[in-house]
């Protein structure tokens, strides 16, 4: 059933639309319809094609863009593939890490792919997210490697327009920033917290697109963050991002370093420290 703030909404964006004030991507959006098309429905079917039977992931769920991490936790052997995963289009690995269960997925690069993946995760039990990503100086902070925690993304992709009505930024939830924010100090690990450039097009990062990041105090460029915060909100999903600050757009001779294990070491312990907060937290809560 519509509500009558749904029904204003559809006549707002309808005017709008027959106007042509809008550009495509932005018209015909009613972000409180709810879709027709479901990841519980994709997930059924790719259950009955593969044979799969139902099953639950870990609680806590890693989207590791760059592979670095996954591949570094397959060299020690710690990484297992986990069966009851049914996505088309990624495997999901199992680890342990002190004491909790995690479930990685590597190599899903950029918004739309991010999102496709996020929404299957939590459809399949996944109950916090965490986004590692390598990502580019905009404004610097210290010499890289380094972590941003990332409280808020501007924009600049696709996916997030069909979640949340148009606007600059998306935004972290603030509880789960304070808590990455307090877990990472009070462990003496340097975290910066700051907003982030979202972009589909990393090879459109123009000296102009960077200055006017860098003037609004944008810390990092990045292709993630905004669509997996504006799915979060939307959905009512927990999401945490970080990016892992590597290069400086390939700018300087030897960019790209990221550090021992290229840099998941220091990206484990990253996600350790937010795990083992975040889930003291959910116990004290039950």
């Amino acid at each position: 059933m519509l509500t009558d703030a749904h029904r204003a909404e559809r006549m707002t964006e309808s005017k709008d639309d027959e106007m042509g004030d809008r550009p495509p991507i932005l018209r015909h959006k009613h972000h409180r319809a709810a879709s027709v098309f479901t990841p519980d429905a994709l997930l059924r079917e790719a259950r009955r094609q593969k044979k799969i039977g139902v099953g639950t992931v870990p609680d806590i769920c890693i989207l590791d863009p760059d592979g670095d991490i996954l591949r570094h936790l397959l060299a020690m052997g710690r990484a297992h593939r986990l069966p009851q995963w049914a996505c088309y289009h990624t495997d999901l690995h199992g680890f342990e890490q002190e004491g909790l269960a995690y479930g990685i997925v590597d190599c899903a690069v950029g918004a739309s792919f991010a999102v496709l993946v996020a929404e299957e995760l939590f459809a399949s039990g996944c109950r916090l997210l965490i986004s590692v990503t390598s990502a580019g100086q905009v404004t610097p902070v210290r010499e890289p490697p380094y972590f941003i925690v990332i409280d808020r993304a501007l924009r600049d992709e696709g996916t997030s327009y069909h979640y949340l009505p148009p606007s600059d930024y998306s935004r972290a939830e603030e509880r789960l920033v304070r808590l990455a924010e307090t877990s990472l100090a009070a462990a003496g690990m340097p975290v910066q917290t700051g907003a982030a450039w979202t972009t589909d097009a990393p090879f459109r990062e123009t000296g102009e697109a960077i200055e006017v990041a860098r003037s609004a105090g944008i810390l990092a460029v990045e292709m993630e963050a905004a669509a997996l915060y504006a799915f979060a909100t939307a959905r009512q999903r927990p999401v945490l991002c970080f990016a892992h600050i590597t290069n400086q757009m390939g700018r300087v001779d030897g960019d790209f370093e990221k550090g021992a294990a290229d840099g998941a070491e220091e990206s484990l312990k990253v996600i350790t420290l937010v795990g083992q907060a975040w889930h003291g937290f959910e116990r004290a809560l039950a």
